[in-house]
């Protein structure tokens, strides 16, 4: 008896897993003739809407070739391609549950958020940096000591600045605002010496400002975040896919390309130049590839 039910165990054992196999996102993919890339509609310069409601972008431009590769994979040179945008709240829900099969934007890829879903390789390396008045030479928190910073109402930056000052004892007078620009222009007017937010964020307000090269971006940074390119989780099949596609993309130097199209060079709609160099971490993501979602990996 002992054998039979380790027999019938075993059996009911492979066709969990053979239905398990069925139910992944190639067998999704290949039975309906499409994948669904998820985007966003405003995350310049990685997901965003150009001037004809399509949605272009670094990221997006990554997801395409990771499509091709699942169009490789399945033998499949006519698959539909759908777009469905998505937000900073339904992402998440929406890769969990099916309706997006690629979630394209600039997400960050942590410990927490992989408890949930998958991230493949890391395809930009985000910090929280600070950016100022170039003559005023702030590049160090040192440089910081007695002055006044500004930052976002309700974001992590705000919260890290604050306790970074508390620990360190550097007597800042921080302050908030309720938006991005408003702290921006804190800056532009002298109400604040500093402002401490994303990097990326800091660099598109500066490009888009009056006098672009009046301002400086801190060296030192206080925290690094990885921005994935996000699956369903507990999908090796399709992730194997994906990420042998993105570890192609930087190997064979694809990458150089596609990040100086997105980051210093003009793009759509208005023809605005982030002129964003490649940081020292992600050129040892390209180097060497990682999925990694805990920061000390990246510094």
């Amino acid at each position: 008896m002992k054998t039979v039910f380790a027999v019938l165990t075993a059996a009911a054992l492979g066709f969990s897993a053979a239905a398990a196999a069925q139910e992944g996102t190639l067998k999704k993919i290949k039975d309906s003739g499409s994948i669904t890339i998820g985007h966003r509609d405003a995350s310049i310069p990685f997901s965003y809407y150009d001037d004809k409601q399509q949605p272009v972008g670094y990221a997006m431009d990554l997801c395409h070739r990771i499509v091709d590769a699942v169009k490789t994979e399945l033998k499949m040179p006519k698959l539909e391609i759908k777009y469905q945008l998505v937000t900073s709240a339904n992402r998440i829900p929406l890769m969990a549950n099916g309706t997006i099969d690629l979630e394209c934007g600039s997400t960050t890829n942590n410990l927490e958020r992989q408890k949930t879903v998958w991230f493949t390789i890391t395809h930009f390396v985000t910090a929280n940096r600070w950016v100022a008045k170039k003559s005023a030479k702030l590049m160090t928190l040192k440089d910081l000591k007695g002055k006044t910073v500004v930052s976002t109402a309700g974001t992590t930056n705000i919260k890290g600045i604050t306790e970074i000052n508390a620990a360190q004892n550097l007597g800042m007078n921080i302050i908030s605002a309720n938006g991005h620009p408003e702290a921006f222009q804190m800056v532009e007017t002298g109400r604040a010496a500093a402002f401490v937010m994303d990097d990326i964020l800091l660099y598109s307000l500066a490009a888009q400002s009056r006098n672009p090269k009046d301002y400086a971006i801190s060296t030192e940074a206080t925290s690094v975040e990885p921005y994935g390119i996000m699956l369903r989780k507990d999908d090796a099949a399709f992730k194997k896919v994906v990420d042998a596609a993105m570890t192609n993309i930087y190997k064979s130097g694809q990458i150089n390309a596609i990040y100086g199209k997105w980051f210093q060079k003009p793009i759509p709609p208005k023809g605005l130049n982030l002129n964003i160099p490649m940081s020292d971490q992600f050129k040892k993501v390209v180097a060497k590839p990682t999925d990694s979602g805990d920061q000390n990996d990246y510094k």
